[in-house]
């Protein structure tokens, strides 16, 4: 042997955490191959440290599960305490209503009412998982118990309108965040953005429906269909452009500039259309006449006249780009 054992049995460390030279590893592997009592020691060492690692994972595990455990309890307590708070106007508002033999009337508004504030501090304290989602779910449905009491008790005929609205609104801010939930996300996997825009487009569709039955005006649907339909149109088009078209983003953004440019122009042709009108396109923008008509149909060209112009110039940056990466692959 080259190596004296003790000389190996120092570099032994250094070598299983690959903290020393080529020159003394491999010395380290020469004197192995014929030495079984280093090999042997080798082993044993790696083997301990096998078994300290295990170890250390195992009370690191302990210690996290027992902070998550206490934090759980303090969040619980915490939860109680405040579902507690939100218990006393209940509780005051029950024996007052009592006491005056008024019934039980304002007693379930302010019930009701409970639910909203205690859906945005007791439900994240005491759920475990997903509490932005069960939060957010908490609130919706607390809101639409409200709306549904104060209805009841005032007589109205307004839960309908005043909670598909409510429910659109939501659905508007928050369904890109809920689509992105884990367990949601899981589910839908790459539809993500095609269902947030789906739950936006039904829940309008609710609202409007809603609107129609409750207003029992003949021509409600008509009106409300021929307004709707721009708009919808326009946005479900420049998802499909952005979501679906195999373009570069340089195109893409061309192409939903354009777009958007001709949806401003057309607006009120598509939508004199729509209501059994002529076909009246914007005015000419050289004229001598100023009036609010002329001012607008003028403000319509600039604006298709930037919006062409900026739509050919992020062309010819898409096309310039296509041509660099083929270069660069040839």
């Amino acid at each position: 042997m080259k190596h004296n054992c003790d000389i190996i049995s120092d570099l032994l460390p250094l070598y299983m955490d690959n903290a020393c030279s080529s020159a003394s590893a491999q010395a380290v592997e020469e004197h192995l191959a014929e030495c079984s009592v280093c090999s042997k020691m080798l082993e044993d060492m790696r083997k301990s440290e096998s078994e300290i690692n295990t170890e250390i994972i195992k009370e690191r595990n302990e210690v996290l599960d027992k902070q998550a455990k206490f934090f759980k309890r303090r969040s619980v307590l915490a939860g109680s305490i405040i579902g507690g708070i939100f218990a006393i106007p209940i509780l005051v508002c029950l024996i007052v209503n009592l006491a005056t033999g008024a019934g039980l009337t304002w007693f379930f508004i302010v019930l009701a009412a409970m639910f909203i504030p205690a859906s945005l501090t007791v439900v994240p304290l005491m759920v475990p998982e997903n509490k932005a989602l069960c939060t957010l779910g908490a609130f919706t449905a607390s809101l639409l118990v409200l709306l549904g009491v104060c209805s009841i008790y005032t007589g109205g005929s307004w839960f309908a309108v005043a909670a598909s609205a409510v429910v659109f609104g939501l659905t508007v801010i928050f369904s890109p965040f809920v689509v992105r939930a884990k367990p949601i996300a899981k589910i839908l996997k790459n539809n993500k953005a095609l269902t947030a825009m789906a739950a936006v487009t039904l829940t309008y569709i609710i609202m409007i429906v809603s609107i129609g039955i409750t207003s029992g005006d003949d021509f409600f649907f008509e009106n409300a269909f021929n307004y709707s339909f721009v708009p919808f149109a326009y946005i479900w088009a420049l998802f499909a452009v952005i979501r679906f078209v195999k373009l570069n983003k340089e195109f893409k953004a061309a192409i939903c500039v354009f777009m958007s440019a001709v949806i401003f122009f057309l607006a009120d042709t598509i939508c004199g259309l729509m209501f059994g009108g002529e076909l009246l396109l914007p005015g000419s923008p050289f004229g001598s006449d100023l009036n609010v008509s002329t001012t607008e149909d003028r403000f319509k060209w600039v604006i298709l006249i930037i919006g062409a112009i900026v739509s050919a110039i992020l062309m010819i940056v898409g096309i310039l780009k296509e041509k660099k990466i083929k270069n660069k692959e040839k």
